[in-house]
Formats: C-alpha cells, sequence, structure tokens
C-alpha cells in the first residue's frame, strides 16, 4: 500500500495517475481530506511550495516540516519518502548524497533549503524505515506553477515578449515528472539507500533554452542587462542509475512536446 500526502499538488497528481495506470494499491491524500487512522503502508509526503516561498515564508515552513511533523507523531506507517529538492547542494562541495551541505539562515533564499533539510531530518530520524528523493527541476503540464520553465512556456505560446533576469550562461538541471513519479514508485517500494538524487545529471543553460524555445514559437526573449548568472551544480545520479537504471529525458529534446501541451492548454482557456 503506498499513501500519496499532498495528492492534490503537481508531482503528488502525477504519482497517483501512474498508479492508477499500473493498478496498485494506494490512497490519495488530498488538500481537503483528512489523513485516515490506519496503517498508511508506504507514505510519499508530496505536500511542499515552490515558487512561492519567499513571500509565504511561514506557510513554506509549515509545509515542508511542521505538517511532516504531525504525520510522523500522530500516524502510524510503515515507511515514508521525503521528496526534497537538489537546491540543498547550493554552495556544496559536492553533489553525492553523502556529503554535508552548507546554509546560512541570513540569507532568505536559504530559508527554503532549511526548511526541506530540515523535513529530511525528520524522516531520516523518526525511528521508522525513513528515505528522501533530492529532486531537480520538475517539467511537465505543470499550467499553474510560477516557476521558471513552467512561466516562460506560458508566455511564449502566448506570444508575449519574454525577459529573463538571470544572464545567458545560468545553468540548471530540469527532469520529466513522469521519471520522477517512476523513481517515487521504486524508492517508495524498497529503495536501498536512505537518500536519492533524482535529475537528468545535465546542466541546461537559459541560452540553450531561450534559442530553442524562440526556434519553435518565434517568441522574442531578451536578458535583463548585468543579470545575475546563477549555476547550480551538476547533479550525481550514479545512485539511483545504479540501483534503478533509469535514464532521464532531455528538457531541450522535450520541449517541442512541452510546446504543444501548453498551446493545447492555452486554445482551451
Amino acid at each position: 500500500m503506498i499513501t500519496v500526502v499532498g495528492a492534490s499538488g503537481f508531482i503528488g497528481s502525477h504519482l497517483v495517475k501512474r498508479l492508477e495506470k499500473y493498478k496498485l494499491q494506494f490512497q490519495a491524500v488530498r488538500r481537503e481530506d483528512e489523513i485516515p487512522h490506519v496503517n498508511l503502508g508506504n507514505v510519499v509526503y508530496c505536500i511542499g511550495l515552490t515558487a512561492d516561498f519567499r513571500s509565504r515564508p511561514f506557510e513554506t515552513v509549515d509545509a515542508h516540516v511542521c505538517t511532516l511533523l504531525e504525520l510522523v507523531r500522530n500516524y502510524d506507517f510503515d515507511s515514508l519518502l521525503y521528496p526534497s529538492s537538489t537546491r540543498v547542494y547550493a554552495g556544496a562541495d559536492s553533489t553525492d548524497e553523502d556529503r554535508p551541505l552548507r546554509v546560512n539562515p541570513q540569507y532568505s533564499n536559504d530559508l527554503y533549503n532549511i526548511s526541506k533539510l530540515m523535513g529530511e531530518a525528520i524522516t531520516l530520524n523518526c525511528g521508522r524505515t525513513g528515505r528522501v528523493a533530492r529532486i531537480a527541476n520538475v517539467y511537465g503540464s505543470d499550467f499553474t506553477s510560477d516557476n521558471f520553465l513552467p512561466g516562460i512556456l506560458k508566455q511564449a505560446v502566448n506570444g508575449e515578449k519574454i525577459v529573463l533576469r538571470t544572464a545567458p550562461g545560468s545553468e540548471k538541471d530540469y527532469v520529466w515528472v513522469h521519471e520522477v513519479v517512476e523513481l517515487l514508485i521504486f524508492i517508495a517500494a524498497g529503495g536501498k539507500q536512505r537518500i536519492y538524487n533524482i535529475a537528468s545529471g545535465i546542466n541546461v543553460s537559459n541560452r540553450q533554452l531561450a534559442e530553442k524555445l524562440s526556434e519553435l514559437t518565434g517568441c522574442e526573449i531578451e536578458f535583463e542587462p548585468y543579470a545575475p548568472e546563477i549555476k547550480f551544480p551538476p547533479i550525481n545520479i550514479n545512485r539511483a542509475r545504479g540501483e534503478f537504471g533509469f535514464l532521464m529525458s532531455s528538457v531541450l529534446k522535450d520541449l517541442p512536446s512541452l510546446v504543444h501541451l501548453y498551446k493545447e492548454k492555452s486554445s482551451s482557456q
């Protein structure tokens, strides 16, 4: 039995669809639902905030830490899988899962990372089987998100001019949501390790995305003068690849499909 907590969110809803497809035994706990007081089996905790964490710091900590703590304290389960983020590697010497990490509470941007690491610590030290999946920037049919890639996709298909506030050389790792949920199911059902990176292992730059998106849609893209260059470290995916044999897609190759999805959504509104 897999229990998806946060089943109405982007990753949670895709996870539920995949479990339905495979006809696996599961239960979905959505935003308006009460968690049932039965053994929850293998829990996947999909509650979280992303793009709006800067404007909603208290809600971010509630989602990543406080609600998780209530679950651990008050409910019975066999294992707990906590989807975290590869953002926690910012400033780290290595993206190996077992290496130490760095945060600074004086930096507002680190509040997200600190809250995720607190959630990881609770999961890994709750007295039951706990696992963590550090996930890169997820892409797919995330039509309501204000994250970077969904945001510029919506602008591109609507014919809007796009102004990027980070430099052309800025880069990060992107991963397809369908592959993310596949791996979450495998990890929840019996992953051998405590922490896994879920990523493509290859960074993609703003310049590469802009050129491909302009080619596909004809949209106008420019960069703010003196925009900062932000480069996330390449993510080590040897652990997940070695255990599960997964090879992730390329966001640049998937961009035509994404543009088609967003055009369909835009025309239906």
